[in-house]
């Protein structure tokens, strides 16, 4: 498995209804043994998450499962992070 870290960024006028569907999203995520860490910025323009998958086509097949990226309230990244 690999690292991927998801980059969710607010965009304008998101809709803060979709946070508590993306917060139950990780914690499935984290139950399954794909999470690592997760966290929002302290000023509140999104957050990022440390997943775990096989490569960028699976990393990003389970991003854009996210509520966060379905609602198209938040712009999603993806990158494979070589971190130790």
């Amino acid at each position: 498995m690999n690292r991927y870290l998801v980059m969710a960024m607010r965009r304008p006028g998101f809709d803060p209804a979709v946070v508590q569907p993306h917060k139950d999203f990780l914690q499935g995520l984290r139950a399954g043994g794909r999470l690592e860490m997760s966290g929002g910025f302290s000023d509140q323009s999104g957050g990022a998450y440390l997943m775990l998958a096989a490569d960028m086509s699976e990393a990003l097949s389970i991003a854009h499962q996210d509520p966060a990226h379905i609602s198209g309230g938040w712009d999603i990244t993806v990158y494979e992070w070589n971190a130790r």
